[in-house]
């Protein structure tokens, strides 16, 4: 029999006679077996040989990495810049878009159920595809170049601010809501002295949160044709230069180390 303590200290016992503990004794059994048949998948689908092999070609890489070649950094400035612009504007983008839809999203403040659920089917739907995914579909559409990026960027930021931005509308005190209501205050009048004032500072630190992801995600979307330092790293790594990749994995640290501190810096001031 289990033993449970009161906060006084005083032990208690329980039968594990109870549906409820029975229910979780096969919860964690089935757990268990879950894990066990994941490990089993994993472990048919691994070639185990290149794994015992992976100390050796990590240091034999990163040796080839050491040391950098700084002479090429001169020319990584100007891809690094469209790195940022892509993260800046796609983030600028996205947010002109998800802004409307998370107040159509939002039970308290969207016309219709029905319009609701559009707006969250926009949501999960930008949510649900990742932006490298979002930037091969714009690079075979609109061919390859920073414009791709930075759409990639502000579809896959739509879900991410929507959904965010919805729940803090939901979250709001109704006593401002109620008060201009009853003064016979219009909808457009209730949404801008009664909502907006609440979910501002929410919406501008989850703004500025996002550009810092993107700014992550803006690196690697160069890989597939969408512009930014990700063009020079795959060309780089494709001519195995390892000593020229190091330098752009410095380039890339150390921005999105000054993003991280200039998000914070902006969150604090905010909120």
């Amino acid at each position: 029999m289990p033993v449970f303590t009161t906060p006084q200290g005083t032990p208690i016992w329980h039968l594990r006679t109870t549906r409820a503990q029975w229910l979780g004794y096969l919860a964690w059994l089935a757990g268990a077996c879950l894990f066990l048949l994941c490990w089993k998948v994993i472990s048919d689908n691994t070639m185990w040989v290149f794994v015992e092999d992976a100390g050796r070609q990590g240091s034999d890489l990163i040796s080839r990495m050491l040391p950098p070649q700084w002479e090429v950094a001169h020319r990584l400035w100007k891809p690094m810049w469209d790195t940022l612009n892509i993260a800046t504007l796609g983030t600028l983008l996205g947010i002109a878009m998800a802004f409307p839809v998370a107040f159509l999203a939002a039970r308290n403040t969207t016309p219709h159920p029905l319009v609701r659920s559009v707006a969250l089917v926009v949501i999960v739907s930008s949510r649900s595809i990742n932006s490298l995914i979002w930037a091969m579909l714009l690079v075979t559409i609109l061919g390859p170049g920073v414009l791709a990026g930075i759409i990639a960027i502000a579809l896959r930021s739509i879900g991410f601010v929507g959904k965010l931005l919805y729940e803090a509308i939901e979250e709001i005190h109704p006593t401002p809501v109620e008060a201009i209501s009853a003064t016979g205050a219009g909808r457009l009048q209730v949404m801008s002295y009664g909502v907006l004032p609440q979910v501002m500072p929410a919406f501008a630190g989850i703004s500025v949160y996002r550009w810092d992801i993107n700014i992550r995600e803006s690196t690697v979307l160069g890989l597939v044709g969408a512009g930014g330092i990700g063009l020079q790293l795959n060309a780089a790594i494709n001519s195995l230069a390892w000593n020229q990749v190091s330098v752009i994995f410095v380039m890339i640290f150390a921005t999105v180390l000054v993003s991280e501190w200039i998000s914070a810096q902006v969150r604090h001031a905010i909120i």
